[in-house]
């Protein structure tokens, strides 16, 4: 009984422990994304106030048809780029698309969705923000038009639903956008703060070693080092945003080094989310092989060629 008690104890002061340790940095980080989230999303709204997205929408129009796309499907494309896959949605709700469109569609946006803060998240953890751009927008206009060759169906390149031109007013418009910004950040900041805690608790408790043991042969088939298990793990379930104070916890702890996370970036820039974001667009039609699978494909290819890239660079360091 003794025995069981202060293990009991011992437990307790453990997780007491770990707590206090990771509060000052999972605060701290909470801050910091607040404030990008702020100031991206305000921008993205001017820009919408102003007129800017519906004509970059416009421009972007004749290249879509070569994803088999219709011109209206340019405008979700431009919304989720530069804020994230909930506005992409929107747009793809007012069209009357069929299931083939919305896949390729989907690809493209879970590709490159809120790339504002997703590339400032990647950033601070010590990844090129230019690079990270350039792959999740190559890779999205790679698949866009790969999948558009070899998906059964034909081009959609019509579509009989709308997008109505709506007259924006500034101060209903802003006064939406601090409401919806709050509503997201409440739960973000909460959401942090718990996964930094698990994370500190699974390393204490030594369940992460188990779990990158376990998942040892998915991290080496993509070429990503399994230290990097858990980062993979919550990116996928749970996003960059939301992970990101787990992954910059562990860089500025030197649990891992800037060199492992560089190629844990490059594959989940383009794969990440993969529950919430991918069953919202099923949701709507899109279809999940095609999805997740040409995703992981791609991310596949990425991190193989960033080692290549490497190891050529390091070889003609020597010579």
């Amino acid at each position: 009984m003794r025995l069981k008690f202060k293990l009991m104890e011992s437990t307790r002061r453990r997780i007491i422990h770990s707590v206090r340790a990771v509060t000052p940095g999972a605060l701290k980080t909470s801050w910091w994304l607040i404030k990008i989230m702020f100031l991206v999303t305000f921008l993205i709204t001017i820009l919408k106030y102003l007129g800017v997205i519906s004509w970059i929408s416009m421009h972007l129009t004749p290249v879509f048809s070569k994803f088999g796309l219709p011109g209206e499907a340019s405008l979700a494309y431009v919304s989720g780029f530069f804020v994230n896959c909930y506005s992409a949605i929107a747009v793809i709700t007012t069209l009357n698309m069929d299931f083939r469109s919305i896949t390729i569609l989907a690809v493209m946006v879970l590709c490159a969705h809120n790339i504002p803060m997703e590339t400032a998240v990647q950033k601070k953890t010590g990844t090129s923000a230019i690079r990270m751009i350039m792959v999740r927008t190559l890779s999205s206009l790679f698949l866009g038009w790969f999948l558009h060759r070899i998906m059964p169906g034909e081009a959609m390149l019509t579509v009989t639903g709308t997008i109505e031109k709506q007259v924006l007013e500034f101060w209903p418009l802003m006064g939406k956008w601090a409401l919806d910004t709050i509503k997201i950040a409440v739960p973000m900041v909460l959401l942090v703060f718990s996964l930094t805690v698990i994370q500190r608790l699974l390393a204490e408790f030594g369940v992460i070693r188990y779990i990158a043991h376990f998942l040892k042969p998915v991290m080496i088939f993509f070429g990503l080092p399994p230290k990097t298990a858990f980062l993979w793990i919550v990116a996928n379930t749970l996003g960059l945003a939301y992970g990101a104070a787990v992954m910059i916890d562990e860089v500025d702890a030197g649990k891992i080094s800037v060199k492992d996370v560089d190629l844990l970036n490059h594959h989940i820039s383009v794969s990440h989310s993969n529950v919430e974001d991918i069953l919202l667009f099923t949701a709507i039609g899109g279809l999940l092989p095609w999805m997740l699978l040409s995703r992981w494909a791609v991310s596949l290819f990425w991190v193989w060629e960033r080692r290549l890239e490497r190891l050529i660079v390091n070889r003609m360091k020597r010579v």
